[in-house]
């Protein structure tokens, strides 16, 4: 038996291993000042990054749930793995060659060394075996599925895709010449014991290595290519030391490093996805391996999005359009909320998902259909009414009965109630009161059910908390409702600040465009405040350079409020993700017009039907001109809108 690793390899790995790279594969780690770096906890959930590293000393340390200790204690505590398996895993990565106090190290794999070690060592060797018969004439049958899906030669390299043959034996075969014993081919999931012996557990189907994100493969997802196969369509590895489905993210180790930079990551639902997305442009793109994405799985996107403060990332999950996408999509309604930054949906209405999409459309459109997100909450609600006729004051009604629960789902207090005001606009009820009051009757009655009694008093308690609507007990006898309080956390409020920080930084990319816009078209108050400011100013057209306009907003501003909302703009950066702030301002300004529209388009139609076409056809067929006419410009806004993403 091999004895112990010596101490001065141990020590070499140690200082070799640079520890804010290991523990950056697996969390986004920022600066925290004096040369450390900070993140969130692997080992525990937290909202705010108390994980710190100390690269100069070598050292981490969680001031949560206090874990610490160096390299080698982290590899251990993240991989579950033993001192000396973590030693040899990062002497593998650093080139080092281990040497023992007894002897050992030798040809193949070590026999007495850990088993992990022994199981992604055999994972590496069945990924090349793969590969190589992908490229042989047996594999022309998985070469020809790539090729209708769009994918050349290279791109199968690119994601390792390989080719199992259809043999009984032919990868156990080529482990044991390799060394491996049957017993860590059956453990690793790469064959099953048959009634003579182990025997391949995949067998002509196409290969995806999955990969953990460090890079090593420690499964594979195997796709169906012949038609007497009677397996499943996709057969993945089963649970094993190295495998466990509910942790694992296919691509996460090629898209961790645009994730950490974007805060973005794009969800998609399958291996050709992926591929598909990367290969698109769009490199944030993951999927889950042969399960429902879940609790582990949002662990994970945390820690890599460094998913601590609200709305400055992006999770994107995409569906396919049809009925089962959009119950998949409802579904992770209930996951939104664990995350702390925004989630959004993007479906396509034809419903291609992004490989197919990719095939007939090009690249372009597979970046479109991401950039066409919407929020995950208002997926949810406008899923619920688009399913009633909004003509009538009955679909109305309808609408609002099927779309007020989702709304009353929302744990976020203030969002809910944000979110009430929006489902009045998107039914076109024209009753704020009335809808605000009815989310509010509903989600008292989850709260109840949930908590057996009046709810626990906790979390946050933004300006939207008030009893009876907007807190205002003064106005009690109901003649002018007003808006509820400003909240910032409504994706439709983010959209104003984002372009009033435009019109007070960099006036010039929005043009007299932006001057066309009334304050009015500003659901929170403040901006409106602040959009009235601009106009008396003389609009965006009449700024000058950037010093002497903040001036003379500030000079106009009518108190100390508004002064230090525009103060605050003026420095707040601007959240753009894209080339170039004309077409984030081009994107903004048609977000926020088409949205004055919809609230058009709703009085409009509230009117119709009013007027009856028989009695008064003049002013009904003129109504309903205009009617048309908001509709083909809000159709205008939304490619627009689209177009310059």
């Amino acid at each position: 038996m091999a004895g112990r690793i010596r101490n001065e390899d141990i020590a070499l790995v140690r200082e070799r291993s640079s520890i804010a790279d290991v523990i950056g594969e697996y969390l986004q780690l920022r600066s925290a000042g004096g040369g450390n770096l900070k993140g969130l906890c692997p080992f525990h959930d937290e909202k705010s990054p108390s994980f710190n590293v100390t690269p100069s000393r070598g050292l981490y340390f969680c001031f949560g749930c206090e874990a610490g200790g160096d390299v080698i204690k982290f590899v251990q505590e993240i991989e579950h793995l033993s001192f000396s398996e973590a030693v040899e895993r990062l002497a593998a990565q650093t080139g080092i060659q281990l040497r023992y106090e007894e002897g050992g190290g030798g040809r193949g794999p070590r026999q007495d060394g850990g088993q992990r070690a022994r199981l992604l060592e055999a994972h590496k060797a069945a990924a090349e075996f793969y590969a190589e018969h992908l490229a042989a004439p047996e594999g022309e049958i998985g070469r020809r599925f790539l090729s209708e899906r769009g994918f050349e030669t290279e791109d199968a390299a690119r994601f390792g895709v390989g080719f199992a043959p259809r043999e009984w034996e032919g990868l156990v075969r080529h482990l044991r010449g390799r060394g491996f014993t049957d017993r860590d081919i059956v453990a690793g999931g790469l064959a099953k014991e048959g009634r003579r012996g182990p025997m391949d557990r995949f067998r002509g189907r196409l290969m995806w290595p999955i990969r953990d994100l460090s890079g090593d493969v420690i499964g594979f997802g195997a796709r169906r290519l012949y038609e007497d196969d009677d397996g499943p369509k996709y057969l993945n590895t089963p649970e094993s030391p190295l495998f466990h489905k509910s942790s694992v993210l296919y691509g996460a180790d090629l898209a961790k490093k645009e994730i950490a930079r974007r805060r973005q990551a794009v969800v998609v639902e399958g291996y050709t996805d992926v591929m598909a997305c990367h290969l698109s442009g769009v490199q944030t793109a993951i999927a889950t391996s042969g399960t429902a994405f879940g609790d582990d799985h949002i662990k994970i996107l945390r820690r890599l999005l460094m998913d601590q403060d609200e709305f400055r990332g992006e999770v994107i999950f995409t569906f396919d359009g049809d009925s089962a996408g959009q119950k998949a999509a409802l579904r992770a309604f209930a996951d939104e909320q664990k995350f702390v930054t925004q989630t959004f949906v993007a479906v396509q209405p034809d419903g291609l998902d992004p490989c197919d999409l990719r095939i007939r459309h090009g690249d372009a459109a597979v970046r479109d259909l991401v950039a066409s997100r919407l929020p995950l909450f208002e997926f949810a609600v406008r899923s619920a009414i688009e399913r009633h006729d909004l003509d009538t004051v009955e679909g109305r009604l309808a609408a609002l009965d099927a779309a007020a629960p989702v709304v009353a789902a929302i744990k976020d207090r203030s969002l809910r109630q944000m979110y009430a005001v929006s489902l009045d606009r998107w039914v076109g009820l024209m009753d704020e009161q009335f809808v605000l009051r009815r989310v509010r009757e509903l989600a008292n009655r989850r709260h109840a059910r949930a908590q057996n009694g009046r709810g626990n008093g906790g979390g946050r308690t933004g300006a939207l908390q008030n009893g009876g609507g907007n807190g205002n007990g003064g106005n009690g006898n109901g003649t002018v409702p007003q808006r509820p309080a400003y909240d910032p956390n409504d994706p439709e409020v983010q959209r104003e600040r984002e372009l009033l920080k435009l019109a007070v930084q960099r006036p010039a990319v929005l043009g007299p465009v932006f001057d066309e816009v009334p304050a009015g078209a500003f659901i929170a108050p403040p901006h409106a405040a602040v959009r009235a400011v601009i106009a008396e100013a003389g609009g965006v057209t009449a700024a000058g350079n950037a010093a002497e306009w903040a001036m003379t907003l500030l000079e106009a501003a009518p108190n100390e409020q508004v002064k230090d909302l525009i103060t605050m703009l003026g420095v707040e950066p601007v959240r753009s993700a894209q080339e170039s702030d004309d077409r984030y301002a081009v994107e903004l300004l048609a977000r926020i017009q088409e949205r004055q529209l919809t609230r058009m388009i709703a009085d409009a139609k509230s009117k119709l039907q009013r007027l009856n076409p028989v009695e008064d056809p003049e002013q009904y067929n003129r109504l309903f001109g205009d009617l048309v006419a908001l509709e083909q410009q809000r159709r205008v806004l939304r490619e627009r809108g689209l177009g310059s993403q």
